[in-house]
């Protein structure tokens, strides 16, 4: 009887190596006889080779695992981006001001001439861009350099000849 409990004891033992071996071939499967000889290997006991193929197996898993991770936080990452685009395409058809993680501070001006008005309050750069204040534009603007800086909140303003109107603007193309 005790003979049974300590081979159930043993069989048991073995069975997550025996499992394990699936995931990978082990060491006497990889190396050459000559690698295994050179190695130092033919010497070792079973056991021991044992040992060293549980402990490749467990690198190996945790490897895998890592790797796994790494991917499903790359995934996240990528559906969380193709959200926000999503969401500021949204906001951007119905003209509502994007927030936006970037410093409107970091911004560079936008630098342009004006080259005709299109409306009474919409104007057209040279670059092709077209502009509207939010507030009427008491100001000649055609063929005048104007600067556009970055607000917060993802607004903008115009300053005509070196000076600031305290216009705001907003980019409609």
């Amino acid at each position: 009887m005790k003979r049974l409990a300590s081979l159930t004891l043993g069989f048991a033992c073995l069975l997550p190596a025996l499992s394990a071996q699936t995931a990978s071939p082990g060491l006497r499967a990889i190396l050459t006889d000559a690698e295994w000889r050179r190695a130092g290997l033919d010497r070792l006991t079973p056991d021991q080779i044992g040992v060293i193929d549980a402990a490749l197996i467990r690198h190996s898993q945790g490897s895998t695992q890592a790797l796994k991770t790494e991917l499903e936080t790359a995934k996240r990452e990528i559906a969380a981006v193709n959200e926000v685009k999503r969401e500021r395409s949204l906001l951007e058809r119905f003209g509502l001001p994007i927030m936006s993680d970037v410093d409107w501070r970091a911004l560079p001006p936008l630098r342009a001439k004006v080259v005709e008005w299109q409306n009474a309050n919409r104007f057209k750069l040279d670059n092709g861009q077209v502009w509207e204040g939010l507030e009427p534009i008491p100001y000649e603007l055609a063929g005048q350099e104007v600067e556009i800086t970055a607000r917060p909140a993802g607004r903008f303003q115009l300053t005509v000849a070196g000076r600031s109107t305290g216009l705001r603007v907003i980019r409609l193309r």
